[in-house]
């Protein structure tokens, strides 16, 4: 009777190895250049330079050849790129697969926006789509390490959230909520979570909301407490998200169209920067479209009152001439969201106008999910990516 063949088993990877050593090496590999690696990733360049040393001493042996003037692969690094390519695209699919298959984040998202969306299908009216949002955000609570105090910024009422030991800069957030919606109050969870994140101060305003104060109401409010926080000596990064984001970038170029100076960056979370794009008005059985055609009209119609929508300054996807010179900026979305086209089109149309402006996709299917950062685990890594993108331009 023959023996079994006997088959020698391969070495095994050393267990100290991380997938972030592996995405470090990939973008070194892809870029063959360490800053602009460290900038895609987000790094400094002596993390990255320090990954990239722990690969190759867990490894054994050399993955990339540097010297003065140019990075190259050598064989060994060659030989890794591919495997490690499939290696994290298989991980990220996997990722993906099962929070699709298991779906209990997805669904909780759902039911948390299920009133939202019933009252808005329903056609209520404006002061209760409101109250019910604000119901919604009052379901979390801030990180309890960061302070929370009112101020007065350049005359508009604010909360100014502050976690332990913070880093010089500051962040002006603008917050969501369709222009008609949402309070400085009701956002302190994220406004904290991203101070949190960003280790630096956080400031909401209260601006205007329409009907009441249309625009520019709150564009000038957004500007007034930009220009108190460069009074306080601060380097500032404007965030919105959702039509907050819109905002910010319309404060942006306001500013430049004033010749005012320009913050250090921004960060624009699931941005609506096209108040002229028009969804279905509704899809049955689908809870997680919030923001159908029916309540972005209606919030465009109260927010502009009848100013032309073709202004760039609220519309400036129509005119991506008027991006060029906008300090660099961190694009991030959800790729299940109704409104991802904006995201992908103003990246791409700030990239050709010039601007440093990096797109970040996460596997969510809802708009405005970093919202939900107490429970989705999509929404703190966003949040912590934007934290070292504000650390990284504060600190310039």
């Amino acid at each position: 009777m023959e023996e079994p063949a006997r088959v020698l088993p391969l070495p095994q990877a050393p267990d100290a190895i991380e997938l972030r050593h592996l995405r470090s090496f990939v973008a070194v590999a892809e870029e063959l250049n360490f800053g602009r690696a460290a900038a895609r990733l987000y790094l400094s360049q002596p993390a990255l330079s320090r990954q990239i040393r722990g690969l190759e001493r867990l490894i054994g042996c050399d993955l990339l050849s540097r010297s003065t003037h140019r990075v190259e692969l050598t064989l060994a690094g060659e030989a890794l790129l591919d495997k490690a390519r499939k290696l994290l695209a298989d991980v990220d699919d996997a990722v993906s697969t099962t929070r699709s298959v298991g779906g209990e984040l997805s669904e909780r998202t759902a039911r948390l926006w299920k009133p939202i969306a019933d009252h808005n299908q329903a056609g209520g009216d404006e002061l209760q789509l409101a109250a019910e949002y604000e119901a919604l955000l009052a379901k979390f609570d801030p990180p309890p390490d960061v302070a929370i105090r009112p101020v007065k910024a350049g005359g508009v009422p604010s909360l100014q959230l502050t976690p332990e030991n913070p880093r010089p800069g500051a962040v002006l957030h603008l917050h969501g909520g369709g222009f008609v919606m949402g309070s400085a109050y009701g956002y302190r969870p994220l406004a904290g979570a991203l101070a949190a994140a960003a280790e630096t101060t956080v400031l909401v305003p209260d601006y205007g909301l329409a009907p009441e104060a249309p625009f520019p109401a709150a564009v000038e409010d957004a500007v007034q407490a930009y220009l108190w926080l460069l009074d306080q000596g601060h380097r500032v990064i404007i965030s919105g998200d959702s039509s907050g984001a819109g905002l910010a970038l319309s404060v942006l170029l306001w500013l430049k169209r004033h010749e005012l100076p320009l913050p250090a960056g921004a960060v624009l979370m699931c941005p609506w920067v096209d108040l002229a794009y028009v969804l279905p008005e509704v899809v049955p059985g689908d809870p997680q479209l919030v923001v159908t055609g029916r309540l972005m009209r209606r919030c465009v119609d109260h927010y502009l009152a009848g100013h032309p929508l073709d202004d760039p300054l609220v519309n400036p996807l129509g005119s991506p001439e008027v991006l060029a010179g906008l300090p660099p900026l961190l694009i991030q979305a959800g790729t299940g969201d109704h409104v991802l086209n904006q995201s992908q089109a103003l990246a791409e149309r700030a990239r050709a106008q010039g601007v440093d402006a990096a797109l970040e996709l996460y596997p969510v299917a809802t708009h405005g999910f970093h919202i939900f950062w107490p429970f989705l685990p999509e929404a703190m890594r966003a949040l912590e990516q934007a934290g070292t993108f504000i650390q990284k331009m504060t600190a310039q």
